[in-house]
């Protein structure tokens, strides 16, 4: 979201619980958000996710719903997912892509039925995505698929909440509080649950890696302990372990879906005859291979942030730079994610970062940095 320096930011429907509970507020996205809370830093928050559970506010994300008849088609069009053969009240991971391929943003759809989709978008992207929905959902309605068999509204969830219960205790915790058998929900998919007298929209995954439920509404009820309030600061480390992509670093307009690393999100059966915008500039990176590739990276001595440059081994050439970097908390390690030359991106190739003026050596190493922890069914 572009804002001005002296915009005023919005708030979530939980901003008065963030500062109650000793909230450190700062702006993200255009929000007021937690960083932290109290004494507890993001390195203890990030370990109590990692052995325990905590509640994150994900209500600055964007909430939609598109309903009708070419609801499947319309999204289909917008992005390359196989959404047709999308089970009902399974959810995805997918992009919205523009006319070059280019990633506009990262996407969770969820199909409720052919006709209805529950579709959260980043908050950073809010403007550009509703502005991009607008005109394309004009443009389809306006078409002969749409004369013929039906329109698509598109409906923003205003000022609705949405929680994420994240960490391997989530399950026992939730399951103590409802008569609904969560061992049936696996990784992707979602039910409304019964929860003290509150219907909940509730689907299992997780941007931390870890085991984990994103809920609406309900805080006071979800956080007791052993749940602890956890702000931003933790969930990027979070994230970055589990090689998940921040939106504005990791991806943008300018890089494709194949160049970051998502090629699973293209419906096997889309990628040869697929009718979805930017599909000519994915296209071409399937068939000839991306002139880049996301990669993860392990550097020694000192962490590599967002821009440090890449180069070969021994002072050589430029062949990347780095999107996000942090020591991790789990691991003990300086890990990176970046952008490297094609040819440059096997795992174990030995290559330099420049922290701080300084040339670093880092190893490309495999992500997920940490083992991801998804349930999947007993």
């Amino acid at each position: 979201m572009a804002t001005s320096a002296d915009a005023p930011l919005s708030k979530t429907g939980l901003y008065d619980f963030h500062v109650s509970n000793g909230a450190k507020m700062v702006p993200f996205a255009g929000y007021s958000m937690p960083l932290s809370y109290g004494s507890v830093g993001a390195v203890a928050s990030h370990h109590h996710v990692r052995n325990s559970v905590g509640l994150f506010d994900v209500g600055h994300m964007v909430q939609s719903n598109f309903r009708g008849p070419t609801a499947t088609a319309f999204l289909e069009w917008l992005t390359p997912s196989s959404l047709r053969s999308l089970a009902p009240y399974s959810s995805t991971l997918s992009v919205l892509l523009n006319e070059r391929g280019g990633i506009i943003d990262d996407t969770v759809i969820t199909k409720h039925a052919d006709d209805a989709f529950y579709v959260v978008t980043n908050a950073g992207r809010r403007d550009r995505d509703l502005a991009w929905f607008k005109q394309k959902l004009d443009e389809w309605n306006a078409g002969e698929k749409a004369r013929a068999e039906g329109k698509v509204e598109h409906e923003v969830l205003q000022d609705w909440g949405l929680l994420a219960l994240q960490g391997p205790k989530a399950a026992q915790y939730l399951q103590e509080l409802t008569s609904f058998d969560l061992r049936g929900l696996t990784f992707g998919k979602s039910a409304f649950v019964p929860i003290k007298g509150f219907n909940l929209h509730v689907a299992r995954g997780g941007y931390t890696g870890e085991d984990g439920f994103e809920t609406v509404e309900v805080a006071q009820l979800l956080s007791k302990s052993p749940v602890q309030l956890t702000g931003l600061g933790a969930r990027d480390s979070l994230r970055l372990e589990a090689g998940m992509c921040l939106y504005g670093q990791d991806l943008d307009e300018d890089t494709t879906p194949v160049e970051a690393g998502l090629t699973w999100v293209i419906g096997k059966d889309r990628r040869e005859t697929g009718d979805f915008i930017g599909a000519e500039g994915v296209r071409k990176h399937l068939k000839e291979g991306p002139p880049r590739r996301r990669v993860g990276l392990t550097v020694d001595g000192a962490p590599a942030r967002q821009g440090a440059k890449i180069f070969a081994p021994s002072g050589g050439e430029q062949i990347g730079t780095v999107t996000s970097g942090i020591p991790s908390p789990s691991l003990g390690k300086n890990i990176a994610m970046a952008y490297v030359q094609s040819g440059w991106h096997k795992k174990g190739t030995a290559v330099e970062v420049d922290v701080r003026n300084r040339l670093r050596s880092a190893v490309l190493t495999p992500m997920p940095f940490v083992p991801t922890r998804y349930y999947r069914g007993s």
